[in-house]
C-alpha cells in the first residue's frame, strides 16, 4: 500500500506568508494531501459533479467578477454552497475582499486565507511546493553532491570510499547535498530530487576521524540543499574476475521510484583518484546530454559499427 504523504496547512502559511483571515483549528494540525490545486469557476457555476474537496481552493479576479454578477440573495447562496463542500482550505489572490467569505468559512470550518500575489503566479508557487512535499520518497544510503552542475548520487557498500571522495570533490570546488541517508523525491514524472535529512544535514562521518561539518570547515559555498538526481555513479571493489565497460556505448540505468536513472559502475582499487574520475564522469554524461558520445565518435573514425566492436575490440585497445 502507497504512503500518503502531507504537509501541515501552517508550513504553507509560512512559505508564503498568507495572510489568515479564518482558522477552524491550529493549523499545525491542518493536513493538506493533495498536491492539486482549484480554482472554482465551475463551483460557483453550480457544478460539483467531480468537485475534489481535498484540493486547495484559489479564487481569483476571474472568479470575483463572476460571483459579483448576481444579485446578493443568489450570491450569498453560492458563497454557502461552496463552503459547504468543505474544500481543505481556501486561499483569496490579489489581496481582493470577498463578502460573506469569513462568515461561511466560520459557519463550515474552512480555512480561508489571503495573499497579494497574482492567482497565476501564486498557483505556480503553491503546485511547486506542494508537488515537492507531497512528493513519493524513499531514503537511499549512500552520497549526493554536485559536480559541474550535475546531480551525482554515489552509492556502493559501507568502507568503499564515497564519504572520502565526497571530500574530495568538496576541497575540488564541488558541492556536498547529502552524506550517508538521502532522502530521494518523485517531484515529476522525471526528475527526483535528493536532500539529507535535516538532522544530519552538511554532516559527513570520515573513518579514522570522525564527525565533521562540511559547511562550517569549508563554508556555506560548499554545501547545498537540494539537487536534482542527474546520474548515478555505483562504487564497488575492483573485481578481477568481473568485465568491465570499456567503451561507454552501453547505455545504463538505475531504477529508483519508478524512474530510470542513467548509471554507471566505477571499480576502485588503490591508485586509482576517483574524485577525478567522478569529475570526468559528470562532464561526460553532461556531454551525452547535448548529443555527443566519444565513444560513438571514435567507431565512426575507425570506420567501425557498434556491432563489430565485439569482434574488433582488440583493434581499439590501443587508443
Amino acid at each position: 500500500m502507497a504512503v500518503e504523504f502531507t504537509v501541515e496547512l501552517s508550513r504553507i502559511i509560512k512559505e508564503f506568508s498568507l495572510e489568515t483571515l479564518y482558522m477552524p483549528a491550529d493549523p499545525d494540525t491542518i493536513l493538506i494531501k493533495n498536491n492539486d490545486v482549484n480554482r472554482p469557476g465551475l463551483q460557483f457555476g453550480g457544478y460539483y459533479e467531480y468537485f475534489d474537496k481535498s484540493r486547495i481552493q484559489i479564487v481569483g479576479r476571474a472568479e470575483e467578477s463572476y460571483i459579483k454578477t448576481f444579485e446578493k440573495e443568489k450570491y450569498d447562496q453560492l458563497v454557502d454552497t461552496f463552503f459547504e463542500a468543505q474544500p481543505a482550505a481556501v486561499i483569496i489572490s490579489r489581496s481582493i475582499e470577498l463578502e460573506g467569505f469569513a462568515t461561511a468559512a466560520e459557519k463550515y470550518g474552512v480555512p480561508l486565507l489571503r495573499t497579494d500575489d497574482s492567482t497565476s503566479e501564486f498557483m505556480a508557487s503553491l503546485i511547486a511546493f506542494l508537488n515537492l512535499s507531497l512528493a513519493p520518497r524513499i531514503t537511499r544510503h549512500g552520497v549526493l553532491v554536485e559536480v559541474y552542475g550535475e546531480g551525482i548520487l554515489l552509492l556502493g557498500e559501507s568502507g568503499v570510499g564515497k564519504s572520502e571522495t565526497a571530500i574530495e570533490l568538496v576541497k575540488r570546488g564541488h558541492r556536498l547535498i547529502a552524506d550517508d541517508a538521502v532522502e530521494i523525491r518523485k517531484v515529476s514524472n522525471k526528475s527526483l530530487v535528493g536532500t539529507a535529512p535535516g538532522n544530519i544535514r552538511h554532516f559527513i562521518e570520515l573513518r579514522g576521524i570522525g564527525i565533521i561539518n562540511v559547511s562550517r570547515i569549508f563554508g556555506v559555498g560548499a554545501v547545498k540543499l537540494t539537487e536534482k538526481i542527474d546520474y548515478i555513479i555505483n562504487i564497488e571493489a575492483w573485481d578481477n574476475d568481473k568485465i568491465y565497460d570499456r567503451m561507454g556505448l552501453e547505455e545504463h540505468t538505475t531504477e529508483i521510484l519508478g524512474l530510470n536513472i542513467p548509471s554507471v559502475t566505477i571499480p576502485v582499487k588503490p591508485g586509482r583518484n576517483l574524485a577525478v574520475i567522478i569529475e570526468v564522469a559528470a562532464m561526460n554524461h553532461r556531454q551525452k546530454k547535448l548529443g555527443y558520445n566519444a565513444a560513438a565518435d571514435l567507431l565512426g573514425r575507425l570506420g567501425m559499427t557498434e556491432e563489430q566492436t565485439e569482434t574488433k575490440y582488440s583493434d581499439i585497445e590501443a587508443f
